[in-house]
């Protein structure tokens, strides 16, 4: 009934394979995806470049990407932001479900980007990983059902452009990272160009775009020099 219905298989099971992990998903965090795996494998690339990596994943949902880094990063501290307190609940169970001492190397904390964290790590911020909302207000009668009806639509949504959060995130992240440091965020392919132009008006000296594996820009490199 719950498929007849248009629910999403990955919801009516209650959890979904993500890298090396089993997260529990639910209508409260977005369904991990295959694009987004393929964020934190260029994610780890970066993060590997730190002998100590202090490492931030800004808007976790489930905790996919945070958990992905220090279940494959030996030593890795990952602080795990959202603003939604039921996203976090979620994140809270799989990190709870997290194998070994590895979930004793994530933090969870509230609040919108980058004011969630303690100010003490400004500055200090090896990297920083978000797969932000990145969906224009005007597309959301493009997506399928399955998403627009059952996902969150915070999660999804930015704004009139779709580069709302993504424009926030680059902003501020030369403030928090450390010198060589560097931002990964997943991206929607079309705004590839207009991602590139933003990261470089904050600050990034270098600015990379990836493809995913159908080959279409997804994820977007900034380094601090």
């Amino acid at each position: 009934m719950r498929r007849e219905s248009g629910e999403p298989l990955q919801y009516v099971l209650g959890s979904w394979a993500f890298r090396s992990l089993e997260l529990m998903v639910d209508p409260r965090v977005l369904i991990p995806r295959p694009e987004t795996e393929q964020v934190v494998e260029v994610a780890l690339g970066e993060i590997r470049r730190h002998r100590r990596p202090v490492v931030a994943d800004l808007g976790t949902g489930s905790g996919a990407i945070a958990l992905s880094v220090v279940a494959e990063v030996a030593g890795a501290q990952v602080w795990a932001t959202d603003t939604s307190d039921a996203a976090l609940a979620v994140a809270r169970a799989n990190l709870a479900g997290l194998a070994g001492m590895a979930a004793t190397r994530v933090r969870l904390a509230r609040g919108s980007w980058f004011s969630a964290l303690p100010a003490e790590l400004r500055g200090r911020l090896s990297v920083v990983v978000s797969n932000p909302p990145y969906v224009a207000d005007a597309e959301v009668a493009s997506l399928p059902a399955e998403v627009a009806e059952w996902e969150p639509r915070e999660a999804l949504v930015a704004g009139p452009s779709g580069l709302e959060a993504v424009g926030a995130v680059l902003a501020e992240a030369p403030a928090w990272l450390e010198v060589p440091g560097e931002v990964v965020v997943e991206i929607a392919p079309h705004h590839a160009a207009a991602a590139t132009s933003l990261a470089r008006q904050a600050g990034f000296a270098v600015v990379e775009v990836h493809p995913d594996l159908t080959g279409h820009p997804r994820a977007l490199v900034g380094r601090l020099a």
